[in-house]
C-alpha cells in the first residue's frame, strides 16, 4: 500500500473513530436511582374558598378610605394583641390544638387585605407578625416538633403570617417597603460585627433564598413548602471583629468567605437567626455559638469538604448547606432542626433523586425557621426581589404538579458525551483543589438534567411574568399568590 492510499485511509478512519468514540460517550449508563420518599403526608392548605374571599375583601376595601377602614383595622389589631397575650400568659403552656390559635390565624388573614388597601397601617401589621413569632417560639419550645399537630400549627402560623404579610407588601407602593425588618433583639455574649446596619454575633445563622431555579426547588421541595434555600454560619473574630461566612456550595463544597462575597451572590431574601440564650446549653456556656462557628471555620480550612448531594445530615464527611450549621452546633451539644424535614411526595423525590438526593428525612433550609430554639433577629427583603421570589415559587409549584403526574427530568442525549468530557476535566481540577463546569459529586447526566430543568423554569417564569403584568394592567393590582398559581398553570399549557 503506497503512502497516499494510507493517508487517504487515515483521513476516513480517524474521523470515524472520533465520531464512534463520541457516540459511545453518549450512551446513557445512569439508571434511574432507587429512592424511598418519607412516609409523611405533605401539608396542603385546601382553602381556595378563603383565598377567593380575601381577594373579594381586598377589592371592597380598595373602594374605601383609610379613615373608613380604621375601626375594622383597629379592632383586628386589638383582637390579635388580646389573643397573643392570652396565649403567652397561659399556664400550663398551651398545646397545638388550642382554639386561640385558630382564631389568631383567622384574624391575621382577615386583616391582611384591609391592610393591603390601607398600606399606611403596614407597620402595625408587621408589629403583630413579629410579636406572633416571638410568642409562638416561646410556647412551642414545649412541643414535640416532630408531631404532625405541632408541625402543622407552627407552619400555619409562621409561614401563614409571613405569606399574608408579603401579600400586603406586594400591594404597597415600592417607596414605603423597607428593605430591613428588625424582628427581635436577642442577647448574646459572642463577638460582634455589623452587616447592613444590624449587629450580628459569632454563631449566628444566615438563612437565605438564592435566585436560581434550583433555589426555588429547594425552598418549595418539602412536605412544608417554604421560602429559603441556603444556610450559612457566621464567625466573628474576637480581636478584629471581622466576620467570616462558612457555607457549602455545590460547585466547590464548604468554603470560608467574607461578607462582601456572601452578599454578591444573588439573594432574594436573607434572615438572621440566633440561638436563644435561655437554652440550657447556652446558660452553661454562653460562648457555645462562637465555639461552634470556630469549629466550622477550622474544619473547612483544614480539610476539603465535598458537597453532600445525598443530604445525609448524619454523616459529617460531606456537608450540604444545612449541615454546616447543624454539624458544628451538634459538636457542642445543641441539636438544631427540632423538627426533621421530610419529603414524602413521590414526584418531588424522583426529581431530587435525579440530582443525587438519597435521604428524604433531612434538614431543609426553610424548616429551620420553625425551630423553637432559634429566634429571628432580622430579615432583609425588598419589593422587587420579593416579587421574583413569588414568580419563581409559583412556577416551581406548577412544575411539581407535573412531577406528581409522572413527568421526569430529562436531557438531550447528544450532549452527554461532551458533558462527560467536561466532567473528566472537572475531576482533574478537583484533584488540585479547583472546580470545573460539572460540580464534584454530580454526574454528567445530573448536570444535563439540571441544565434543562433550569431552562424550562426560566421559560415558564418569563411567560408568568408577562401574564402577571397583564393581570396588573387589567385589574390594577399585583396578582396574589393564588392568582399567580392559576396564571402559571395556564402559562405551562
Amino acid at each position: 500500500m503506497n503512502i497516499i492510499a494510507l493517508l487517504k485511509k487515515k483521513t476516513v478512519v480517524i474521523p470515524l473513530l472520533v465520531v464512534l468514540g463520541y457516540f459511545v460517550l453518549c450512551i446513557p449508563t445512569d439508571k434511574e436511582k432507587e429512592f424511598t420518599p418519607a412516609d409523611n403526608i405533605p401539608f396542603e392548605w385546601k382553602q381556595d374558598q378563603l383565598w377567593r374571599m380575601l381577594e373579594t375583601t381586598f377589592l371592597e376595601a380598595r373602594r374605601q378610605s383609610c379613615a373608613q377602614l380604621k375601626n375594622r383595622i383597629d379592632f383586628g389589631l386589638d383582637y390579635i394583641d388580646e389573643l397573643l397575650q392570652q396565649l403567652e400568659n397561659a399556664q400550663p403552656p398551651v398545646q397545638p390544638d388550642d382554639v386561640h390559635f385558630i382564631e389568631l390565624e383567622k384574624e391575621l388573614f382577615a386583616l391582611a387585605p384591609r391592610t393591603a388597601a390601607c398600606t399606611e397601617r403596614l407597620p402595625d401589621y408587621i408589629k403583630r407578625c413579629v410579636t406572633l413569632r416571638r410568642v409562638l417560639k416561646k410556647i412551642s419550645v414545649h412541643w414535640d416538633m416532630n408531631s404532625s399537630d405541632a408541625r402543622g400549627r407552627i407552619y400555619r402560623l409562621l409561614y401563614g403570617s409571613r405569606a399574608a404579610l408579603e401579600e400586603v407588601m406586594l400591594q404597597a407602593p415600592p417607596q414605603i417597603i423597607q428593605d430591613l425588618t428588625i424582628v427581635e433583639d436577642v442577647p448574646s455574649q459572642t463577638p460582634t460585627a455589623s452587616i447592613l446596619g444590624v449587629t450580628i454575633h459569632s454563631g449566628d445563622i444566615l438563612v437565605s433564598r438564592g435566585g436560581a431555579p434550583t433555589s426555588a426547588l429547594i425552598s418549595r421541595g418539602s412536605d412544608y413548602p417554604g421560602n429559603f434555600s441556603h444556610i450559612a454560619l457566621v464567625h466573628v473574630d474576637a480581636k478584629t471583629h471581622l466576620a467570616s461566612i462558612i457555607e457549602a456550595h455545590i460547585e466547590v463544597g464548604v468554603v470560608v468567605g467574607n461578607l462582601e462575597t456572601y452578599l454578591k451572590d444573588k439573594k432574594l431574601r436573607v434572615m438572621v437567626m440566633r440561638p436563644s440564650p435561655d437554652l440550657p446549653a447556652l446558660k452553661k456556656d454562653p460562648l457555645l455559638p462562637h465555639k461552634a462557628a470556630q469549629f466550622a471555620m477550622d474544619d473547612a480550612q483544614n480539610r476539603h469538604i465535598a458537597y453532600d448531594f445525598a443530604m445525609d445530615y448524619t454523616n459529617p464527611d460531606k456537608l450540604f448547606c444545612s449541615e454546616v450549621a447543624s454539624a458544628a452546633y451538634k459538636k457542642f451539644g445543641l441539636s438544631l432542626w427540632m423538627g426533621i424535614s421530610s419529603i414524602s411526595s413521590k414526584g418531588l423525590a424522583s426529581w431530587l433523586a435525579a440530582f443525587g438526593v438519597s435521604h428524604f428525612k433531612t434538614q431543609e433550609p426553610s424548616d429551620l425557621e420553625y425551630d423553637p430554639q432559634l429566634h429571628v433577629v432580622a430579615e432583609w427583603r425588598d419589593r422587587d426581589t420579593l416579587y421574583k421570589d413569588h414568580l419563581d415559587n409559583a412556577v416551581i409549584d406548577i412544575m411539581l404538579e407535573g412531577a406528581e403526574k409522572g413527568e421526569r427530568l430529562t436531557y438531550k442525549w447528544y450532549l452527554l458525551g461532551m458533558t462527560r468530557l467536561f466532567k473528566g476535566y472537572s475531576m482533574l481540577l478537583n484533584l488540585f483543589g479547583g472546580s470545573g463546569p460539572v460540580p464534584e459529586g454530580m454526574s454528567a447526566a445530573a448536570a444535563l438534567k439540571n441544565r434543562d430543568f433550569t431552562a424550562k423554569h426560566q421559560r415558564l417564569t418569563q411567560k408568568l411574568r408577562t401574564a402577571a403584568q397583564a393581570f396588573n394592567i387589567q385589574k390594577g393590582y399585583t396578582p396574589p399568590y393564588w392568582e399567580m398559581i392559576k396564571l402559571a398553570r395556564e402559562s405551562s399549557q
